[in-house]
């Protein structure tokens, strides 16, 4: 679990960096649908991050405590 841990952060890491590429890209090119693109990569910027931090919330309330289960099956034995 730890493995799979380490390979998303360094994959969302790397999301990151490739948007902040794109972001610097978009800003100096010359293009009738740059400043679009611009405004979408600094948006995706901006929510990307907060997505991927709701996710980790969801994902800790969402992953179910085994202490209550623990003490049950041990006052059984």
């Amino acid at each position: 679990m730890q493995k799979l841990k380490q390979i998303l952060g360094i994959a969302a890491i790397a999301l990151l960096v490739f948007m902040y590429v794109l972001t610097l890209v978009f800003a100096i090119i010359d293009n009738p649908h740059t400043m679009t693109l611009f405004k979408a990569s600094v948006a995706a910027t901006v929510v990307i991050p907060v997505v991927l931090w709701v996710i980790r919330i969801f994902v800790k309330i969402a992953k179910p405590d085994n202490s209550e289960f623990d003490e049950a099956t041990k006052k059984k034995d």
